[in-house]
């Protein structure tokens, strides 16, 4: 199964729908709607505009394609209920690495932004992962999800355009902050899509994952983007459960479920904002290991088997959540 080319899905026209939906909506979600001169349609949704948790399962929804299932659950954690949102998917390489991680690096002139989204899978700019996931669309409009402060330049556009060989007109940007409250929904919505990400880091070929289902509480709202990234992080690092149904054997998935969890990594055990402060706010210097849910459940396709690694940290999570 894992070395066929995966079926197309339309993750861009199915996208589009969605981003039609939401800017239909636009004054009941918090939404402002506006066309470039370029002819490129922007929806922004916590620069310029209030935005909130409505418009962030919408920019959630836009990451995956129209293929991740998104709702907001009641979570006890630590013996304590609290807010947090559900995803699943039945196509989660395809909906989470081809369209919903944050892997292109949006950089042109003074404008930068992290980009998401199923025009990723036509655009194709990062080509070692599609090569990984056999995965292309052609598409004859795209929609793109950006996380930042700033709505795309016009130069940034251009850039976008000639990446996807499509006109302005027919691109759809999606944007918000991550210290906004639809940007902290988005962000956290990536329980699922972060425990693909570590099973690639691992090595192991996300192709052969047949489902996922995961929780993360929502991150209080922050002062400004830096605090919220560090919420945000510690919300999957600290508070996510992730569950998924793998094509694997019982020994990989056992060895896969002692390494998958944030916990083993050396990082691992204080707010994320802490720790990026100790690393100077030098990104990189993180251990990539930490990046993953607290909590996974394994299960084999074929031997029904459940293999189970992690925990939930509630202090670490209170004390992020809760700090100034």
């Amino acid at each position: 199964m894992a070395g066929d080319m995966m079926s197309v899905l339309n993750l861009n026209e199915r996208a589009w729908k969605i981003a039609d939906d939401l800017a239909a909506r636009a004054d009941e979600l918090r939404l402002s709607v506006q066309m470039l001169p370029s002819r490129a349609r922007v929806i922004d949704a916590g620069i310029d505009v209030r935005g909130g948790y409505g418009a962030g399962i919408g920019l959630a929804e836009l990451c995956m394609g129209g293929l991740g299932h998104i709702r907001f659950a009641q979570l006890e954690i630590g013996g304590s209920a609290m807010p947090g949102i559900e995803v699943w998917t039945d196509h989660p390489a395809v909906s989470c690495m081809a369209s919903q991680y944050a892997g292109w690096a949006l950089s042109v002139g003074k404008y930068f932004a992290m980009a998401s989204g199923p025009l990723r899978a036509h655009a194709r700019v990062e080509k070692e992962l599609f090569e990984k996931l056999d995965y292309a669309e052609t598409a004859a409009r795209g929609v793109l999800v950006l996380e930042g402060r700033a709505i795309p330049s016009e130069e940034a556009v251009a850039l976008v355009a000639q990446k996807a060989s499509l006109q302005p007109s027919q691109l759809t940007f999606a944007i918000a902050p991550t210290a906004s409250l639809a940007g902290g929904v988005q962000v956290v919505a990536r329980v699922l899509e972060t425990g693909m990400h570590k099973m690639e880091v691992l090595g192991f070929d996300v192709r052969r994952v047949v489902s996922g289902i995961g929780t993360a509480p929502l991150p209080t709202l922050a002062k400004n983007d830096l605090r919220a990234i560090g919420r945000t992080n510690d919300c999957i690092l600290y508070g996510g459960q992730t569950s998924f149904v793998i094509d694997g054997t019982d020994e990989e998935l056992a060895d896969l479920a002692a390494k998958m969890p944030a916990s083993s990594s050396s990082d691992y055990g204080t707010p994320f904002y802490e720790t990026f402060k100790r690393y100077d706010g030098d990104f990189y210097k993180i251990d990539k290991l930490l990046f993953s849910p607290a909590e996974v459940w394994l299960t084999s396709a074929t031997t029904g088997k459940t293999f189970h690694g992690g925990l939930l940290n509630p202090e670490v999570l209170r004390r992020s959540l809760l700090e100034g």
